[in-house]
């Protein structure tokens, strides 16, 4: 048997010529000899892996169901309900493509982290009663056996929006739908403003939106690393590097009014290793585009936006890298521990960081101020200039603070009306979105995660009817304007 399963030439060599030895000098040296035969055996035996062939082990699979573009907050939620809702364990082969294995410039480990309901949408704050009650049980639906529970370092201590005279009936009209979508939200005067935090200059507030539960800020890290956690658990596969191609077919159809358009379907996802100019095609049924402030370019390399203008087929995804600061400064005369996390008139925000007397905050710039978002540096007289004196004036214990650090991130931006967009494209068949919320995505990702599986499994929303955020608004220039933003 064994002359029939090894290689020819492979006998050569066994017998070993020894000093001293009868019988012509020669004898088996079977120590060495039997082991060497023993492995030859198994690299060629079917089910085993050669050791003779490159290692390829840090490559991505060569089939994969579901490959999601994207390792941060929100296509980690998406491989998550992926996962759950599958009609059993194992059902659903799922791949995630992440080109920053350390997410040292993901939008995710850079957030403040704040989690509130007073949006102006109803599917906003649906979405964000979701994910409080998610991350409130946090530990039931990402626990993993033999690993330490969670702890999000959730701070309950409210979102706090402050409205001009200009600005109070919007005010007063957002908290009505906020009520009605079931959110604890309460209106409160200046004066009601001043009795409960006496440390704030009402000056210029008409009025006030307070958010009594389930608002706050939690750690996002911790978030990130347990759903990696937990979807690794649940058989997610995970590959860095970076998607550089699309491999897809094309069908050319008529629509009802005899206007000619190109449906694609996408076959193969080539993904280039990192630091090397290899690459691994992935054959897959379904791409998940979770790719944050680069979404638009992974879209485009799927031909989507590749069109006439004015056609479903030429609209672009709208969505663009947006750079914003993060200051963190120390002021021992500052608010307290109550002190929520205060959006001002004047659109710059801060919430307490720690129990040192340490706060964080910043404040979105205007079109004409957005900074180049080439890279994270950061600008330090932003917030002397546009920052602190809004600050000072709103909380006169300001005036003295000193700041002690600062960082930058990318907001996944979208350009057509700062709402995310949720689902398949018209054209591009299996290729679905799950992007451009705009500074919102952390605090929404569990609830769109679920969205976004639901979609793919059951062929439409659930839990959540997310149809406002589909892809085909671009094109019908249908804006859902978000207009609490911060």
């Amino acid at each position: 048997m064994i002359r029939r399963v090894l290689p020819h030439g492979l006998g050569r060599g066994l017998l070993t010529r020894k000093p001293g030895t009868r019988r012509g000098g020669f004898s088996l040296d079977w120590d060495g000899k039997v082991s060497e035969i023993k492995k030859k055996i198994k690299s060629i035996l079917p089910g085993r892996s050669c050791d003779l062939l490159q290692d390829t082990s840090h490559l991505p699979p060569e089939h994969s169901d579901v490959v999601i573009v994207g390792g941060g907050v929100l296509g980690l939620s998406v491989a998550y309900w992926l996962k759950k809702l599958e009609s059993r364990r194992g059902a659903i082969r799922v791949l995630v493509v992440e080109r920053d294995h350390t997410y040292s410039q993901a939008s995710t480990g850079l957030s403040v982290g704040g989690i509130c309901q007073q949006f102006s949408l109803p599917e906003n704050i649906q979405l964000s009663l979701f994910s409080a009650s998610f991350l409130r049980n946090i530990n039931e639906y990402l626990a993993v056996v033999d690993a330490p529970p969670l702890d999000l370092r959730f701070s309950p201590s409210g979102y706090l929006l402050l409205a001009s005279e200009k600005d109070a009936a919007a005010m007063e009209s957002n908290v009505k739908v906020q009520r009605q979508v079931g959110a604890k939200i309460s209106l409160m005067s200046p004066d009601q403003l001043r009795n409960k935090f006496p440390w704030i200059n009402t000056e210029g507030v008409a009025l006030a939106s307070y958010g009594m539960e389930d608002e706050g800020w939690f750690d996002p890290w911790c978030l990130l690393q347990g759903l990696r956690r937990k979807v690794q658990s649940l058989g997610v596969l995970f590959c860095q590097g970076e998607v550089t191609r699309f491999v897809s077919s094309s069908q050319r159809m008529l629509t009802t009014d005899d206007k000619a358009v190109v449906l694609k379907r996408i076959h193969k996802v080539h993904v280039k290793m990192d630091c090397s100019l290899e690459y691994q095609p992935v054959e897959c049924a379904i791409v998940v585009n979770a790719a944050g402030a680069w979404s638009a370019q992974i879209a485009a390399l799927a031909g989507i936006g590749e069109g006439p203008p004015g056609t479903l087929q030429g609209t672009k995804l709208p969505v663009e890298p947006r750079k914003r600061y993060v200051y963190v400064w120390h002021c021992p005369q500052g608010p307290g521990l109550e002190t929520p996390l205060v959006a001002d008139t004047s659109g710059a925000y801060f919430r307490r960081e720690g129990l040192g007397s340490n706060y964080l905050g910043g404040r979105s710039p205007t079109e004409q101020e957005e900074p180049d978002p080439a890279n994270l540096e950061v600008d330090h007289d932003f917030f002397q200039d546009k920052v602190w004196p809004h600050l000072a004036l709103r909380i006169p214990a300001f005036e003295t603070l000193k700041v002690q650090s600062a960082w930058a991130s990318y907001y996944d931006y979208n350009t057509f009306d700062q709402n995310g967009v949720v689902g398949p494209h018209p054209l591009v068949a299996n290729m679905y979105f799950a992007t451009g919320f705009s500074g919102h995505g952390l605090q929404q990702a569990p609830g769109v995660g679920r969205a976004v599986a639901e979609m793919i499994l059951k062929g439409r929303f659930q839990t959540i009817d997310l149809s406002p955020f589909l892809f085909t608004r671009f094109y019908l220039g249908e804006k859902i304007q978000e207009n609490n933003i911060i």
